[in-house]
């Protein structure tokens, strides 16, 4: 590799996870979908509503690289 060439590494493809209510910011690998992310960070269907650009998006939804997400945990006070 020459110098010019060393500048240009390709970057990681991430996104970045901004939790609620726990106020806690993550940036993990990027995942297809928001059922795929919802399965690696451990949550049900059911238990967090998946949010992005003030967009609530549905299990199915694709997420890009780069996508800021905000993962809002629903809890029940019965």
């Amino acid at each position: 590799m020459t110098e010019d060439t060393e500048k240009f590494v390709r970057a990681p493809r991430t996104i970045t996870v901004r939790m609620q209510p726990q106020e806690r910011e993550i940036i993990m690998p990027h995942q297809k979908t928001v059922l795929r992310l919802l399965q690696t960070l451990g949550f049900g269907l059911t238990s967090a509503l998946v949010i992005r650009d003030g967009e609530l998006l549905t299990h199915d939804r694709a997420i890009a690289p780069g996508d800021t997400i905000t993962l809002r945990v629903v809890t029940s006070s019965g």
